[in-house]
């Protein structure tokens, strides 16, 4: 299997802007923390999985997780990563991947949402999310205005198809961010 530090240089190869490399990082540390709850044994697949989510998009905006198939292929990425990877693209790219594990639909649910909790946590005078509460979340999630790039309509399918609701993809992704930043 392809290690946690292996699929970090494969991200940095393709990715050069400390935004992209933060936001891999970010979402390979909150998806072990889901990983921790929902599949101990396979934390670091999560991570990797995470980790490797966006190596194309950088390189390929226009054909996110289309391009990354290929470009992760020459890496000699395992298929069932690459399809799990590039599956949050699901509905919102041409990626021919759907998300069908808990791990995947988790991966579709925080990508956006990772986002949106940065971005509040960076409008707050201590830029952390160590004190953040969810409501502050709630709140910059119903101001559509703010951090518009992140779709709501996406973090919303998500909550759905994990059959939660949407406080507690909220709240619990905003605790897996807290854990993060406390270990960054």
């Amino acid at each position: 299997m392809l290690n946690l530090a292996d699929a970090e240089k494969i991200m940095r190869k393709y990715n050069k802007e400390d935004f992209h490399i933060l936001h891999g990082q970010t979402v390979s540390g909150v998806m072990g923390h889901f990983a921790k709850k929902h599949d101990p044994p396979q934390e670091e697949y999560w991570r990797v999985v995470g980790m490797l989510h966006d190596t194309d998009f950088e390189l390929h905006p226009e054909a996110h997780c289309v391009a990354g198939i290929e470009l992760l292929k020459s890496e000699g990425v395992p298929e069932d990563i690459i399809k799990s990877a590039l599956s949050h693209g699901w509905g919102l790219t041409d990626t021919p991947y759907e998300p069908q594990h808990i791990m995947e639909k988790i991966l579709y649910a925080v990508d956006e949402l990772t986002g949106l909790i940065w971005a509040t946590a960076l409008m707050r005078p201590s830029k952390s999310t160590l004190d953040m509460e969810l409501s502050s979340v709630k709140k910059k999630f119903k101001d559509k205005k703010f951090a518009a790039g992140c779709c709501r309509e996406t973090i919303t399918k998500g909550a759905e198809m994990l059959g939660w609701t949407l406080d507690e993809l909220l709240q619990e992704t905003l605790e897996a961010m807290k854990e993060v930043e406390k270990n960054a």
